[in-house]
C-alpha cells in the first residue's frame, strides 16, 4: 500500500463539528486532550498534520470515536482499494492504520487494517468507555491485548479484548498485518 496524506480537510471539518455539538470551547478541548491550543487551532484550520496519538487524544475528549474524525461521508455503495487506502502513522511506533468503514450512530463499530513491522510497539491509551477491540492476524504474528494479558497470534488467530484500557499491539514477524473490528458499545 502507497501511503497517502492525512485526509487534513475532513479532519478540520470533524473536529469543528464534533467540538461544536459537545459545546466546549478550542482551549477546553485543548486541555481534555492533552494538546496546545495552537496545535487544535492547525488542525481545525486543515494546516495540521495529526498522528494517530493526536487524533485517539481528541476523539476521547471529545467522546467519539477515531473514526468520526478522519472518515468522510460514505455513498451507499463503497469500495476501498488496496492502493487508496488512507494510512495514518503512529509517532512512535512502526505502525500504520487504514479506516476501511466507520460505524454509523446505530452500529457504533469501525474496521481499519493494521501493519506493523518489529520494533517499538504501540503502546495505545485507553479509548472511549465501552470500546471493544477484535483482531483477526492476516499474515505474521503479533502480540496484542491490555497489560499483563498480552497473547501472541498468529495468521488467521483471533483475539477480542477491551479497548478502553491501555492496551498493546507488537508485531513478532516483519510483514504483519491485521484487520481490526473497533466496537464502541
Amino acid at each position: 500500500m502507497a501511503p497517502n496524506d492525512a485526509p487534513t480537510a475532513t479532519i478540520a471539518a470533524a473536529l469543528r463539528r464534533e467540538r461544536e455539538r459537545a459545546g466546549i470551547s478550542l482551549a477546553e478541548l485543548a486541555r481534555r486532550a492533552g494538546l496546545a491550543k495552537s496545535t487544535l487551532s492547525q488542525l481545525e484550520n486543515g494546516s495540521g498534520n495529526p498522528s494517530i496519538e493526536t487524533l485517539w487524544s481528541l476523539g476521547v475528549a471529545l467522546g467519539v470515536p477515531f473514526s468520526r474524525l478522519v472518515e468522510p461521508p460514505a455513498p451507499t455503495v463503497r469500495v476501498v482499494r488496496a492502493g487508496d487506502q488512507v494510512r495514518l502513522r503512529a509517532d512512535q511506533a512502526d505502525f500504520a492504520a487504514s479506516l476501511l468503514a466507520a460505524g454509523s450512530t446505530h452500529a457504533r463499530r469501525d474496521l481499519y487494517v493494521l501493519e506493523l513491522e518489529p520494533g517499538q510497539p504501540r503502546e495505545a491509551e485507553a479509548h472511549i468507555p465501552g470500546s471493544v477491540e477484535h483482531v483477526v492476524v492476516a499474515a505474521g504474528r503479533l502480540s496484542a491485548g491490555p497489560a499483563g494479558e498480552l497473547v501472541e497470534l498468529g495468521a488467521g488467530d483471533y483475539v477480542a479484548f477491551p479497548g478502553d484500557v491501555p492496551h498493546h499491539y507488537e508485531a513478532l514477524e516483519p510483514g504483519t498485518w491485521a484487520v481490526l473490528l473497533m466496537e464502541h458499545r
